[in-house]
């Protein structure tokens, strides 16, 4: 669905604000407590920030790809842990659902989600199945009418506060191929179902991650996404594509934030009797930042368009996510050495973007990954 375009630009207006006004000034509270003050959760819950990709018939407001990129530039600007709050319900939380889940599936559980009564998570990686997500170990061994999980997620975004969780899980034990994985929703609190201790991070204070581990945990047969097994790892491919554009779009976000404080901070420091804003190897540091933001932009949008036309975008979404994950590192790197010896300094924000945006090279495949999708693509093409 595509929203008037009157009516999507109230909401891009909205959320600018909200950024700007609420979010920004709570960043200090988040960094130091690790947690979202439940106030501003409640307030994206009446945005329905929960439900921007969920059809309106089941209670969303349906964006498409291009849409949701340009809300996620806005988010983008303030620190990731806001983001993640919804950004995984939206994204591979409920995409799966919304692609491939039956209709008593979606009835069931994306008004919920497109609430933000629950939250999603997505359980694919695993001690030993990272970037070979065919590698996955947990095993759900039909039982009668009922699965029976056994193994251990690792590293997963939101688990610690998520109500339903789509586990990627071996339902044919014998096939070690990705065709013997399937996708199980599994709700918070089922026996046997426990959350690891929350992961102490690099950065990303706020954003809840930790173990998701199965024993010998039982769920119906009927939560089983879709309607035959053998299908996650191709549910899981598609969810990842779109992923990727909203990973991307968020990184532009961040980019812009960095760029905007490093200007300013720029034209108001001074050196040697003036703005070091005046100095060319400043002015080169912050051109090549607004040039890499202004590609990586371009990009992004070019392949939501694609998506969006009905075209398969798995390599152009690969290419969004990989330069623009590697941009905002190189710009926030920028950023850091614009501000000097403050850009060390905790006061100044600036360090701890750096440490933030280290993680958007590795999750939902990291830059290695990107470029084997890109490359193999091409190879196949080339037949």
């Amino acid at each position: 669905m595509t929203l008037d375009t009157g009516i999507f630009q109230q909401l891009e207006d909205t959320i600018a604000r909200v950024v700007r006004e609420r979010w920004v000034p709570a960043e200090d509270h988040v960094e130091e407590t690790g947690e979202v003050p439940e106030n501003i959760i409640n307030e994206m819950k009446e945005l329905g920030l929960f439900g921007l990709t969920v059809p309106e018939e089941y209670g969303g407001l349906g964006l498409n790809t291009e849409e949701e990129a340009r809300l996620m530039f806005e988010v983008g600007r303030a620190a990731p842990a806001f983001r993640s709050v919804f950004g995984t319900t939206i994204g591979i939380g409920s995409q799966g659902l919304v692609m491939d889940g039956t209709e008593e599936q979606k009835q069931k559980y994306l008004p919920q989600l497109a609430a933000g009564d629950i939250i999603g998570s997505f359980c694919l990686t695993e001690p030993n199945a990272g970037s070979d997500a065919k590698a996955v170990q947990t095993t759900a061994i039909l039982d009668g009418n009922e699965y029976v999980l056994n193994g251990t997620k690792r590293y997963i975004t939101n688990a610690p506060r998520a109500g339903l969780y789509t586990v990627y899980a071996r339902t044919n034990p014998n096939d070690k191929n990705a065709s013997g994985v399937s996708a199980i929703l599994v709700e918070a609190g089922t026996d046997g179902m426990t959350t690891g201790k929350t992961d102490k991070k690099m950065g990303q204070k706020g954003t809840l991650t930790s173990d998701v581990i199965f024993e010998n945990c039982r769920v119906p047969a009927t939560q089983l996404l879709g309607h035959e097994e053998g299908m996650g790892f191709k549910t899981a491919m598609k969810v990842l594509d779109r992923g990727r554009l909203h990973l991307a779009a968020a990184c532009v976000g961040m980019a812009r934030r960095l760029i905007d404080d490093s200007l300013a901070y720029a034209m108001e420091r001074k050196q040697f009797g003036k703005p070091i804003s005046d100095f060319q190897l400043i002015q080169a540091m912050l051109a090549d930042s607004e040039t890499e933001l202004y590609a990586a932009q371009t990009m992004t949008l070019d392949a939501c368009r694609r998506r969006d036309a009905g075209e398969n975008t798995a390599r152009v979404a690969a290419c969004a996510k990989y330069y623009a994950t590697e941009m905002v590192g190189r710009v926030a790197d920028r950023a850091v050495q614009i501000h000097g010896g403050a850009g060390y300094i905790a006061e100044y924000k600036v360090e701890r973007f750096y440490r933030d945006v280290r993680l958007f090279r590795l999750y939902e495949g990291t830059s290695q990954i990107q470029q084997l999708i890109i490359a193999r693509d091409m190879i196949k093409n080339a037949h």
